[in-house]
């Protein structure tokens, strides 16, 4: 049986390579500039948060990253291989995972059957009619949601879970593949803050166990501060600051940026 889990990998530090290398990234549309010379590195084992106020740029270049969208400059680099020009799907094979701000499940299938129409797609398999999703690395389907904490719900249906336990499907799903690189686009959008906490500390768990790296963009504050290694700060697609929560917590330029004030994250309402 193939194995679905790396061995434990220690926690990104300063003298860890960088698995994705950003630079001198830009996205135009018409006159207008998205994205303007952004540049940054993720380790493997580390979680990234990219954060913004609306229209900072992120959600072009997350695009960007996975090829969704194609940047008219600059370089984007995922274990010295560069992705720009590539297409979705062939970013995919080389390692890059994505999970979405709305979850989609197939509604009809039962859990395990979700995570095994996963491992036929990771396995060239999806078009094998003659063989049913149901009969496909079961075991492996299992190990999976074992681990995301589903395995109990394995032959439910999708559709009748609660949002928070959908969430943690797609998290499985996209594991399927084992990326080196995972792109997760606002993970605890729609949840409550107990079930927000609970995704992020179990994603935390899996990246030390995996080794993958994990930039993921957030509007929850309190996640973003909670959870992540270091952070960087778009603003008018711009990088105005990056570093370890503590700092950035503190950065004049990002305080002016989401308050038009001195004040801190730490505060009144945290945007």
């Amino acid at each position: 049986m193939t194995t679905v889990a790396r061995a434990p990998a220690a926690s990104a530090s300063a003298s860890t390579s960088p698995l994705l290398r950003v630079t001198g990234l830009g996205k135009s549309f018409g006159g207008v500039t998205a994205v303007d010379d952004v540049a940054f590195d993720l380790a493997p084992g580390e979680l990234l948060a990219l954060i913004g106020p609306n229209g900072a740029g992120k959600s072009t270049t997350f695009n960007m990253l996975n090829g969704q969208l194609r940047a008219d400059r600059g370089s984007i680099a995922l274990g010295g291989v560069e992705l720009v020009g590539r297409r979705p799907r062939e970013i995919w094979r080389l390692g890059v995972g994505r999970t979405f701000q709305i979850a989609e499940t197939f509604a009809s299938l039962s859990v395990v059957e979700n995570v095994q129409m996963a491992l036929l797609s990771h396995d060239r398999r999806l078009w094998s009619m003659w063989q049913r999703a149901a009969d496909h690395r079961r075991d492996d389907a299992l190990a999976l949601l074992e681990q995301v904490g589903m395995r109990a719900q394995a032959d439910r249906p999708a559709g009748v879970l609660a949002y928070g336990d959908v969430k943690r499907i797609e998290l499985a799903i996209a594991l399927a593949h084992d990326p080196r690189l995972l792109l997760m686009d606002e993970p605890t959008a729609g949840m409550a803050p107990g079930e927000r906490h609970a995704l992020m500390a179990l994603t935390r768990r899996l990246v030390n166990e995996r080794g993958t790296a994990v930039l993921f963009t957030e509007h929850s504050m309190d996640v973003v501060f909670a959870h992540a290694d270091r952070i960087i700060v778009l603003a008018r697609g711009r990088l105005i600051a990056q570093g370890a929560p503590a700092e950035i917590r503190a950065h004049p330029k990002v305080r002016e940026v989401y308050f038009g004030s001195g004040r801190t994250f730490g505060e009144g309402s945290a945007p």
